[in-house]
């Protein structure tokens, strides 16, 4: 098969998770429980965002396109793990690698974007309150959305691109659960100098810039707090931004983890419990995290549940 200069390859195999055999049932079972319950949660956030009214204002439009992009982002890696760990043909085509790591690097992109968003808006709540309405408007909130959507379609696309260029000639196993970029360039036997110049341009727009500008907005928010501290105004601050910087530490910290701190020592296991992490577990715990900390989509949840069974005993 000929892709990009000389490829060999027609497909590759993903070595998986390092399970023992007796017990690739038991995990199979946790880990099916947990996509579904990431695929429940998240859908269930999107619907009451949608449906209740309460919830339409400019950090729900954030969050709703956060679990969206949650409920993608563990579609594209573990319904495949999933299968490669029942079937005795771990195999993924090479069309179908690079698809499935492009839609891997553009969820993953678009959380961070999307992060960044949502610690925007709370800023401006906590420090413009009375210029909130104003400053955060729905123009300018869909704006933002788009704009996330629009940079992760191109920096995904690039990266696919660039990876496609590449020749595999002889390996093509991948130490790994999916087709990850790092893992595959690993494998190439290629110049890969361009490909990882580019990763270490669009990484510092993608985290770099992201996880600074978080840090920097609720700098800002500290510093408001401190200014006039209130025991009220401590609790208000933190009901609001605590959900959001729960996500933005289990997001970034296994991200940083991960990529900026490697280890010489076991590399290869500890990057897959790493992605586990942020593939498996994080789009998991973000509907709890937003769900039992959020009064709002309780409410939100109450109402609507009230207003279907009220409607179910009235026919």
């Amino acid at each position: 098969m000929e892709m990009g200069n000389q490829s060999i390859i027609s497909e590759f195999f993903l070595q998986g998770l390092p399970i023992e055999p007796d017990q690739q049932d038991l995990f199979y079972a946790l880990f099916l429980a947990m996509y579904l319950t990431t695929v429940s949660g998240n859908f269930l956030i999107i619907i009451l965002i949608q449906l209740d009214s309460h919830l339409h204002t400019p950090m729900y439009l954030f969050l709703s396109n956060l679990s969206l992009s949650d409920l993608c982002f563990s579609s594209v890696t573990i319904p495949k793990m999933l299968y490669n760990m029942q079937s005795q043909d771990p195999s993924i085509p090479y069309a179908g690698c690079l698809v499935q790591m492009y839609f891997f690097l553009f969820f993953a992109d678009l959380e961070s974007f999307l992060l960044v968003a949502m610690a925007y808006d709370r800023y401006v709540a906590i420090c413009s309150p009375l210029h909130y309405t104003t400053i955060m408007s729905p123009k300018l909130c869909v704006s933002l959305v788009v704009l996330s959507w629009v940079l992760t379609t191109f920096i995904s696309l690039l990266h696919t691109l660039l990876m496609a260029r590449l020749s595999f000639c002889a390996d093509n196993v991948i130490p790994h659960f999916f087709c990850d970029m790092s893992a595959l360039l690993k494998l190439s036997c290629s110049d890969t100098q361009i490909n990882e110049m580019v990763i270490i341009i669009l990484g510092g727009l993608v985290v770099i810039v992201p996880f600074f500008l978080i840090f920097s907005s609720y700098t800002r928010i500290v510093s408001s707090i401190l200014k006039v501290p209130s025991a009220r105004g401590i609790h208000k601050a933190f009901s609001t931004c605590g959900s959001h910087l729960s996500v933005v530490s289990l997001f970034y910290g296994t991200i940083i983890g991960l990529y900026l701190c490697p280890s010489s020592n076991n590399s290869t296991f500890k990057e897959t419990v790493m992605a586990v992490m942020y593939t498996v577990v994080t789009p998991m715990l973000n509907p709890f995290i937003y769900s039992l900390r959020n009064q709002d989509i309780k409410g939100a949840l109450l109402r609507i549940f009230s207003k279907w069974t009220i409607q179910f005993s009235l026919r």
